[in-house]
């Protein structure tokens, strides 16, 4: 079994950066006690990577291992091990963002309980996109078990000593899909619809969604992504914070984000999407971060002036 090392750049915790993975679908993608793996598609060879923290907050060190029905060549692992930098985001320099929140005082006792916190990316933007559509107007509970349906109905899979894993589906699978498969996964006629238009124009050449890298700020990029059929503000904007890692990617829509600041910052009050949006502000161009930093408190149960106990474990 290849093995390879990986040193991301400190501050970096591995078991709060892959902690939204805890409790996913072992087939798929889980973390579990340091260990977190994932059947990735990489150029049509599913591939299961496993990647295993051996170093601390201060002085980082993860372990990868990839296994493959098919021997894989040496640039094939260098694209692998390149594409788990990505989707943890070893390389980030997480200390401007630190620095910029020492004015607000709640998020900086958060960020003395998270510290090394990195929130990670999708493999790809078009996997942020397609989840996107598919958590449009549900919860995210309905919407997870959605996307597990549909990976394990379509999606590339790998078996070893008789245990299966699957693979995200791919734009070609998915330009190809029947209604009658995404309604058996639970996705309406019209989510179903903007899934395989998406893929179909990917196929074609009309969307590029990896040229959204190159865009200099975000709202260029909204502006471009609502003209995609089935993506409004909402989706533009939690595609650009999950696949493009922007750190000013704010989705004020959603009601996890205003719970959270609302919980956090108004003792409970609700608030509407528009006052999420100018209460943001403050946060600047790390707004899109500090809304995932209470998403990951929430999900732990860390609160401001709420230190866990020593030794306590961070995954509940």
């Amino acid at each position: 079994m290849p093995v390879a090392h990986l040193y991301p750049r400190p501050p970096y915790d591995f078991s709060l950066s892959a902690a939204i993975f805890a409790g996913g679908d072992p087939q798929i993608r889980t973390y579990d006690h340091d260990l977190f793996w994932q059947a990735l598609d990489i150029g049509g060879t599913p591939v299961l990577v496993e990647v295993f923290s051996e170093g601390s907050v201060e002085t980082p060190k993860l372990r990868i291992s990839f296994r493959s029905n098919i021997p894989l060549s040496k640039s094939g692992m260098i694209e692998i091990q390149n594409l788990v930098s990505s989707m943890f985001n070893i390389s980030e320099d997480i200390t401007p963002f630190y620095e910029a929140m020492e004015k607000d005082a709640i998020m900086t006792d958060l960020l003395r309980q998270l510290r090394g916190l990195k929130a990670p990316t999708t493999p790809t933007v078009f996997e942020a996109l397609v989840d996107s559509v598919i958590e449009q107007q549900i919860s995210l509970k309905a919407a997870h078990s959605i996307e597990k349906r549909l990976i394990r109905a379509v999606g590339n899979s790998l078996t070893f000593d008789g245990d299966t894993w699957y693979c995200y589906p791919t734009p070609p699978i998915l330009a190809t899909t029947p209604d009658s498969t995404f309604r058996s996964c639970g996705l309406t006629l019209r989510k179903g619809e903007y899934i395989r238009e998406i893929s179909q124009q990917i196929l074609a050449g009309t969307l590029d969604l990896d040229l959204f890298r190159s865009f200099a700020d975000t709202e260029s990029i909204i502006s471009q992504m609502v003209k995609i059929r089935g993506v409004g503000r909402w989706t533009a904007e939690l595609t650009i914070l999950r696949g493009l890692h922007r750190a000013d990617a704010f989705p004020a829509d959603d009601v996890g984000v205003r719970r959270f600041i609302a919980q956090v910052y108004r003792k409970g009050e609700k608030i509407s999407p528009h006052d999420a949006r100018v209460f943001a502000e403050q946060w600047g161009a790390w707004k899109g971060f500090a809304a995932y930093y209470l998403e990951v408190a929430d999900l732990l149960g860390i609160f401001a002036g709420n230190t866990p106990e020593p030794g306590k474990p961070v995954i509940p």
